[in-house]
């Protein structure tokens, strides 16, 4: 496997480093060392948003600071919330500044930011359901106009539509999207949305996300592309609380999905580290405990299987970012599933990924002499790099794991 993952993500970078003058640096040491990964290690990062706004105090502000240190420490990306109904509660009133103060803080800290979602039946606004379909969809449009023209240079990644599979079918209870997606259909929802969000930011990358990996996905996604839908990114989720899929299915979703030849990011990556979720369950949403406590054989079933898991998608040429769901326990359903404890102390899982992330997938500061002509080779992951000679730093970037050349000035 680790040959596999050098052969899909390590490239040959040929550097050329030059002078003021631009003559050749010849025959001198340099330092090379990684800052940034290309690929996205991310996490939800919902918590940040109070902590960005400043609305923790005492004991709360020192534990989501250790939070946040161990987030920026493993991770170059975070998903912030845009849930309809927490975002905009009251039609008129959205949080908008709260949530700009978030993506700064991430930005700032060289976190790529994504928006989730723009549109999804669940948690959407309460006061569409006074409406009527043509209303709703007028509001649904102006709201990610509003989103992504406001956020336009601080988030221009995007889940732009969010479980559309079960959306015209969801009947948990009534909400505006269903009876929208009800009457207009899957594929002109989606059209509609991702047409909302291209007349606002030409150039957003765009996500289509679902946690349903069955053949029904596959259809929508064909049908999307067929319809003219430019989706950027193929989202899938994996919330795997009632156990771990084990390689064999996860590259079966792959490839089922590989035949479209677009970017993937696993969305929603999740693997408890307690007792697992009965496997009658069959919306995750109805398993409701009050303690679902973390075990210590379970931390070291969810580390194994964590390592797995990133393995097998990180050697796969599609994937582009893998997404924690969350990074602390007590989230979603209060399950186990986070890489750090309640009381923020890092579990098993977190310190195997910081070896993965930050070790073996990882180029440490390295020696280097240039040649004649100023050139050095060395095989490495796309991302962001600094070249040190003699105290000067200059940044530099691999873009690619294909045979790679640039040019750096000192």
């Amino acid at each position: 496997m680790k040959s596999e993952i050098s052969n899909h993500r390590k490239g040959n970078a040929t550097l050329t480093v030059l002078k003021a003058d631009k003559t050749p640096l010849a025959n001198q040491e340099i330092s090379i060392e990684q800052t940034r990964h290309k690929f996205l290690f991310g996490t939800a990062a919902f918590d940040l948003v109070p902590l960005a706004n400043g609305e923790y105090t005492g004991k709360a502000q020192e534990q989501a600071e250790q939070r946040a240190a161990k987030l920026t420490a493993l991770f170059n990306a975070a998903t912030l919330p845009f849930y309809w109904a927490r975002f905009e509660p009251q039609r008129g009133q959205p949080m908008t500044e709260q949530l700009k103060n978030a993506a700064r803080w991430c930005i700032e800290r060289g976190l790529q930011v994504k928006g989730h979602p723009l549109c999804w039946h669940t948690l959407t606004a309460d006061w569409l359901l006074s409406m009527r379909n043509s209303e709703i969809l007028q509001a649904q449009i102006a709201r990610i106009r509003r989103e992504v023209s406001d956020f336009r240079g601080l988030i221009d990644m995007w889940d732009v539509i969010n479980e559309a599979v079960i959306m015209p079918i969801f009947d948990k209870y009534d909400n505006g999207l269903s009876r929208l997606c009800k009457e207009m259909g899957r594929i002109h929802t989606v059209k509609a949305m991702f047409e909302a969000v291209r007349s606002e930011n030409p150039s957003a990358i765009l996500l289509i996300n679902d946690f349903d990996v069955s053949p029904a996905y596959d259809i929508l996604v064909e049908g999307c592309l067929e319809a003219g839908i430019k989706i950027d990114i193929i989202g899938i989720q994996s919330h795997m609380h009632q156990g771990y899929w084990r390689v064999e299915k996860t590259l079966q979703v792959l490839d089922h999905f590989s035949r479209f030849n677009l970017p993937i990011h696993f969305t929603e990556t999740t693997l408890v580290s307690g007792q697992l979720m009965p496997p009658e369950i069959v919306d995750l949403n109805d398993y409701q405990v009050k303690e679902w406590p973390t075990t210590p054989q379970g931390e070291d079933r969810q580390a194994e299987e964590t390592i797995q898991h990133y393995k097998t998608l990180f050697r796969h040429p599609l994937v582009e970012g893998i997404t924690w769901w969350d990074l602390s326990d007590g989230g979603w359903l209060n399950a186990p599933a986070g890489l750090l404890r309640k009381d923020g102390s890092s579990k098993p899982a977190y310190d195997e990924l910081m070896k993965l992330i930050k070790g073996e997938w990882w180029i440490s500061p390295t020696k280097r002499t240039t040649d004649i002509n100023g050139q050095v080779r060395f095989k490495g992951f796309p991302g962001e790099y600094k070249l040190t000679f003699m105290g000067k730093e200059q940044p530099f970037t691999v873009n690619s794991a294909e045979l790679f050349e640039t040019e750096v000035y000192l």
